[in-house]
């Protein structure tokens, strides 16, 4: 499986030899290391190295703005850090987007490793070299491409974490299976959730998806598969965000899977008993919400998405399992068919 890895990500057995390895390969002058609350407390202790600055900041999506760039762009100054130090981004999706966008914008650009702590980051945020941050409320509005200089995905950090944060990555795999991988879709359906093997399953999910980037690797065409699920999920992502119940982002994708698939159905793409299945399967895993916000609450989010273009609306729906299409035009007529029941 490793040779369908991507180049900088490896599997890690030892966290800390193997982090050692690649700081000596890059030979920074200066190291410092991203974290928030929850890695600082649970995860940072996993990683014996030597470090000159610390950087914490606030968990969660809401974070994930200029204002907190700021924040990190300010430590490593003040820190005297330079284009030949590196940067250690010890987290989730959050922290390697962030951390990667403030690193490849720092003086031009200096060096940054990720180290996914949690399953959505290690199977999804680690791979494809996309960077960025929300912007006025819009999700990854600013951001660019950049691969790390290396990941290192250790299973070991999943066992850090509670059991909706799993399931919540655990959206992407599901993902993954259903737009490239029938094989591994009949897999997933053979197995309780409890009892799925993390050291079998991430780096199979890691090859699915970067087999796809390999292939688009700045999302002109099929890459595009990979937001499946994700147009009306960031949108729900995003609103929920405002509310006094949050959805995690696989939560939401999840959402924006079933309702993206009915979409599929109103438009004769996929056939209404593999829309049963999938939607079966997924509220198996997910508490999600029987009620979700209008159209018009979420129009605003939609129009945002980058996948649209001067025409409308564009989605990448599923086709069948193993199979999605991509910059489908969709009316707001069906939009509103689906959302508003």
């Amino acid at each position: 499986m490793s040779e369908n890895l991507p180049t900088y990500l490896s599997i890690s057995t030892n966290i800390s030899s193997d982090l050692i390895a690649t700081i000596k390969r890059i030979n920074p002058d200066k190291i410092g290391i991203l974290v928030d609350e929850n890695t600082r407390k649970h995860c940072l202790h996993l990683i014996d190295i030597n470090y000159d600055a610390i950087i914490e900041i606030g968990s969660g999506e809401v974070n994930k703005t200029l204002e907190t760039c700021s924040h990190i762009w300010d430590k490593l100054t003040t820190a005297g850090f330079t284009r030949q130090s590196v940067l250690l981004n010890l987290g989730g999706g959050v922290i390697g987007d962030m951390g990667g966008f403030v690193a490849a914008t720092f003086k031009r650009g200096m060096a940054f490793i990720n180290i996914p702590t949690t399953l959505l980051s290690q199977v999804d945020a680690s791979i494809g070299g996309k960077l960025g941050i929300d912007f006025k409320g819009l999700k990854n509005h600013i951001g660019l491409f950049q691969e790390p200089d290396k990941v290192l995905v250790n299973p070991t950090f999943l066992n850090t974490l509670p059991e909706r944060e799993l399931k919540s990555g655990f959206a992407e795999i599901i993902k993954h299976a259903l737009i490239q991988d029938p094989l591994q879709w009949e897999y997933l359906l053979s197995k309780e959730f409890k009892t799925l093997d993390w050291n079998e399953i991430i780096p199979k999910s890691i090859a699915i998806k970067n087999k796809v980037v390999q292939e688009d690797p700045r999302e002109k065409g099929k890459r595009k598969i990979l937001n499946y699920g994700h147009t009306i999920g960031h949108a729900l992502e995003t609103y929920f965000l405002t509310t006094s119940n949050p959805l995690l982002h696989g939560e939401a994708v999840a959402l924006g899977m079933i309702l993206e698939n009915q979409i599929a159905v109103e438009m004769g793409i996929l056939k209404p008993e593999i829309n049963k299945a999938v939607e079966e399967y997924i509220r198996k895993i997910y508490d999600l919400p029987s009620e979700w916000p209008a159209y018009k609450l979420i129009e605003k989010f939609l129009t945002q998405d980058k996948k649209n273009d001067k025409e409308g609306f564009r989605l990448s729906l599923l086709s069948k399992i193993g199979s999605c299409t991509y910059d489908v035009l969709i009316s707001d007529t069906i939009l509103k068919k689906v959302l508003d029941k």
